[in-house]
């Protein structure tokens, strides 16, 4: 535990895991004695957890209830609806506060940079789940769902989440808080068969076995994967007998080998050994030409002259994601994070940057798993308390004079309870289970007021 000449304040940028876990972090290494504010541009906390779970992924969702605790601390305060940039300026933070922990995590996805990527039909993944998710920046998209094929570029749990949402039926999703106009959507939707692309073979796969084994449990998709994909070079062999998770997947891949159910409603095809090389189409997609690949002698991904072309109306990309700079913080163009060590922000020479820290995917890049944000948290945390150490601070001025004086109208953690509370009450309503989200930014902020 780390004392200090007075409680110290420190502001945290972002209410997802990684700033929350700094939150406690703060509270448990100070004893309490310390005072922090969280700050999202949302009116909504608990970041990927609400937005980027898949909504019937429920066990995963439990962790809000534990990153609520945290919120309802009396150390702990959330300010919703301030947005880093437009609301307040990084010197703004640096006047109100002791420390200030940037957690914004890796917000755009990756780009393929093949020909035909900017045509209509040609989805960025985090948009479609943001849509299916209820984040309000995505509440008024719309996807086209009427074409019968469609390609999901990827191979990890975010690829594997996407395949799921589109193979199940509207039906199967009622009892989920998707939103009510996604669930209208996906009834309509004309899918019947779903491509999972993977540049490499079965054993680099990034899916964990527990979510690829759900893919074969889905009671209305048949699943198959090409039992030539499955031949396994020396070294991916060797792979798969000394890493119990690749073991563990190419178990259950090799249980997809079969002739599929063709009397299911949709079909799933798990295509490895194929990088995408061009979306074809004029004025939408049409289609995808793959590459068949390799792996060269030096385990790089090679392609072989061999190409296919699949009739697809949509692809989606889940190829990666990456941080985008905030404004004034040092920033990495070329790995896509805040530069730094243990969390202590470094300048262009190197040294420490004072008073500034980062946690989660801004910290470290998009890996890991939502429990890895604690370790990580609490890391940059000690690291924060060192510095402040027997220290003498004081700010310039309070952040309540601050957003005053601009007249920011702030979402409180009891405005949440409030739009929390209307979300539960809209899924007795509509008897689809425990809540419905609410998506759009006009319905979000009244319940929030309690309109």
């Amino acid at each position: 535990m780390t004392r200090m000449a007075s409680p110290a304040r420190v502001a945290v940028i972002g209410s997802g895991p990684a700033g929350i876990y700094a939150a406690e972090a703060l509270v448990k290494q100070t004893d309490g004695d310390v005072r922090v504010d969280v700050f999202d541009r949302l009116p909504t906390p608990y970041g990927l957890v609400r937005y980027g779970v898949a909504p019937d992924h429920k066990s995963i969702k439990s962790i809000a209830r534990y990153l609520q605790k945290v919120l309802e601390n009396p150390a702990v305060r959330f300010f919703g609806c301030v947005e880093l940039g437009r609301d307040l300026s990084r010197a703004d933070l640096l006047d109100c506060y002791d420390a200030v922990v940037y957690s914004t995590g890796a917000m755009v996805d990756r780009h393929m940079r093949i020909p035909g990527e900017d045509l209509p039909g040609s989805i960025a993944a985090t948009d479609f789940v943001n849509w299916y998710c209820g984040h309000p920046d995505a509440a008024d998209h719309e996807f086209d769902l009427s074409a019968e094929e469609v390609a999901v570029i990827g191979v990890g749990n975010v690829a594997v989440d996407v395949v799921r949402i589109l193979a199940k039926t509207a039906g199967e999703l009622r009892e989920t808080d998707v939103p009510e106009q996604v669930i209208e959507a996906l009834s309509r939707s004309r899918v019947r068969r779903v491509h999972m692309i993977g540049r490499r073979g079965p054993a680099q796969a990034k899916f964990t076995t527990k979510e690829a084994r759900e893919l074969g449990e889905l009671p209305n998709a048949s699943i198959h994967v090409d039992p030539a994909d499955m031949d396994l070079d020396p070294a991916s062999a060797e792979l798969a007998e000394s890493d119990r998770h690749v073991r563990g997947n190419i178990k259950v891949l090799n249980g997809w080998t079969g002739e599929p159910d063709a009397g299911r409603l949709r079909h799933i095809d798990v295509r490895f050994w194929r990088a995408p090389a061009e979306i074809l189409g004029t004025e939408r997609v049409e289609g995808l030409r793959l590459e068949r690949t390799r792996l060269d002698e030096s385990g790089r991904v090679t392609g072989t002259g061999e190409f296919e072309t699949l009739p697809v109306g949509m692809v989606l990309r889940s190829v990666g994601y990456q941080s985008v700079p905030l404004e004034g913080v040092p920033f990495d163009e070329r790995s896509f994070v805040v530069p730094n060590e243990g969390g202590r922000i470094t300048g262009p020479d190197g040294a420490p940057v004072p008073r500034e820290y980062v946690a989660g995917w801004i910290k470290r890049g998009p890996t890991g798993v939502v429990g890895t944000n604690k370790s990580d948290a609490a890391e940059t945390v000690r690291n924060l308390l060192d510095d402040l150490a027997g220290t003498e601070t004081a700010p310039k001025h309070t952040i309540e004079e601050l957003l005053e004086s601009r007249g920011l109208r702030v979402v409180t953690y009891d405005d949440w309870l409030r739009l929390d509370a209307a979300e539960i009450a809209l899924g007795e309503s509509l008897d689809r289970g425990e809540r419905v989200k609410l998506a759009r930014w006009e319905a979000m902020t009244s319940a929030c007021r309690g309109e």
